[in-house]
């Protein structure tokens, strides 16, 4: 039983960090490889503010919300919008925008990773002291809570935004075809901004919970979170939040379940051995559909 609640809290990170990658990749085509470097970025502005000033934990996550979502919306303002205006295809717009984010990725990582000697920080000036209850033997405590219900929430807010509302199928519709949808109207510019807001925001919300959840994190914890979030969305399905639910819960459960059964050592291939299988079984993922292309 308590590998449950271990399964549901990690994959209630991976849940939080991964949806606004598949939300982005899903719709306005933009896959983030800086969305690592905006988790951690959000939780070391947190961490440099603590040394100012002792701040609660819930002015701490509205911080990093903000951090995260300005970060995320200034990366594609000053890079993804500049390569899709010089790309001469969307084919050459994907491989630039991948290669920009992984080297726009390494400008906060260094900050971060300069300022506290590669060292791992935490929030401990936040004064925040998680509560524990016990239930038959099974341990829970109150971040664990916090966590699952903001990813559930995250989830089920972006589910219903993009299937019942008419901004989340004009969203939708760029994701299948963004030069027919601008015929009808629709402005790219000004959803992909938004787009990103909320990606970098569920990111920097992750930072922060995950930090409070482990104690501490390093600089480089983005790069393995960035992996596991990558196979969590290649499994369920690209642009499927059902799929990403799954997805992460999946390896979620297959990281526990390696971690209680092994010395550990292998947790870190399941990311890896995920994305090799599902992309040799099944492309698409669980949840996604298979892309048909017209002449």
């Amino acid at each position: 039983m308590q590998e449950l609640v271990a399964t549901a809290s990690l994959g209630s990170v991976y849940l939080l960090f991964a949806l606004g990658l598949s939300a982005a990749w899903g719709t306005i085509g933009i896959l983030n490889f800086a969305h690592g470097a905006i988790f951690v970025s959000a939780s070391y502005a947190c961490y440099e503010l603590l040394a100012i000033q002792q701040l609660p934990v819930q002015v701490l996550a509205v911080i990093a919300v903000a951090v995260g979502a300005l970060l995320s919306v200034v990366m594609q303002v000053l890079v993804f919008d500049q390569i899709r205006k010089r790309a001469k295809s969307e084919r050459a717009a994907e491989t630039r925008i991948l290669i920009g984010g992984i080297g726009a990725a390494m400008i906060p990582v260094a900050i971060a990773s300069h300022r506290t000697k590669n060292l791992a920080f935490g929030l401990q000036g936040s004064g925040f002291q998680a509560s524990v209850w016990e239930f038959g033997g099974v341990r829970i405590t109150s971040i664990q809570v916090v966590t699952v219900l903001c990813a559930l929430g995250a989830a089920t807010t972006l589910g219903w935004y993009l299937k019942r509302t008419r901004a989340g199928l004009a969203l939708r519709s760029l994701g299948v075809d963004d030069q027919v949808a601008a015929l009808m109207g629709i402005d790219r510019r000004r959803y992909a901004w938004a787009t990103m807001a909320f990606a970098g925001g569920l990111a920097g919300l992750a930072g922060v919970l995950l930090t409070l959840n482990l104690g501490a994190i390093s600089a480089e914890s983005g790069d393995a979170l960035l992996v596991k979030a990558f196979a969590c969305v290649v499994l369920g399905g690209v642009g499927s939040t059902t799929g990403v639910v799954v997805g992460c819960m999946t390896l979620a459960a297959s990281e526990t379940w390696v971690l209680t059964q092994t010395s550990g050592m292998w947790v870190e291939a399941v990311s890896f051995g995920i994305i090799f299988v599902v992309l040799l079984l099944r492309p698409q993922g669980i949840f996604g559909r298979q892309e048909v292309r017209r002449v």
